[in-house]
């Protein structure tokens, strides 16, 4: 899979990807992640991204031109079937990502995420580029590179082979409309905290019963709208 990242501040991008899970991943070439700076597909000698919103008001808006000029230039280099791509503006204004867009995104060939800054994108990106507006959540951030680092990392580890156990990304949270269980290790006792028995006790059925039943009541107490 392919991640096409559009942004002003390429640099914030530059650690991100150097360790862990989405290091292995892009060293084995499960995924690709490309980061594209948008201010190369600006056409005046400042490299202009931004300007002032009609109808008055604060701050600055991110202009059409060099956004449209990127997005297209990336599906011309690379010409895949427009059916396998998905463009992305991230925005507070867009549709609340959930774990079932992760998996649903995660089908895709590629994926082209526009950053947002400033107050915010002309509405014509919206309106005529990208394929939906997505928001990771109820705040407010300064920009959409921490929302692209979130997708990216979310649908990353669905793909085939980049956790290196295609079960552990089945069982986690939301996975099936519940937080998870808790979790425990060695020791199994901790400044007088001790495991719960049955996970000592290598019966398996009731172990599965144990982890349903908390998963279940976890939900419930922390997220009732899921459960």
């Amino acid at each position: 899979m392919v991640f096409d990242i559009l942004t002003i501040f390429p640099e914030l991008f530059e650690s991100v990807f150097r360790y862990g899970v989405l290091r292995r991943a892009i060293d084995r070439q499960y995924i690709t992640v490309r980061i594209h700076d948008l201010r190369d597909f600006t056409e005046d000698v400042h490299r202009k991204v931004d300007d002032r919103p009609y109808g008055g008001g604060e701050g600055m808006v991110m202009k059409p031109e060099p956004i449209f000029r990127g997005v297209e230039a990336i599906l011309e280099r690379h010409n895949r079937p427009r059916d396998c791509v998905r463009a992305i503006l991230l925005s507070p204004a867009g549709r609340r990502y959930l774990q079932e867009d992760a998996l649903r995104l995660s089908r895709y060939q590629q994926l082209v995420l526009i950053c947002g800054r400033y107050e915010g994108v002309d509405q014509r990106v919206a309106d005529r580029l990208a394929d939906e507006e997505i928001s990771v959540g109820d705040y407010v951030l300064t920009g959409g590179e921490v929302p692209a680092m979130i997708l990216v990392d979310s649908i990353a580890r669905l793909q085939p082979d980049v956790l290196g156990c295609e079960v552990s990304a089945q069982k986690e949270s939301f996975c099936k409309g519940l937080l998870e269980h808790p979790q425990y290790t060695r020791p199994a006792e901790f400044r007088g905290m001790r495991v719960p028995e049955v996970l000592l006790s290598g019966d398996h059925e009731e172990i599965q019963r144990w982890r349903d039943r908390w998963a279940l009541e976890r939900t419930r107490a922390r997220r009732p709208d899921l459960a």
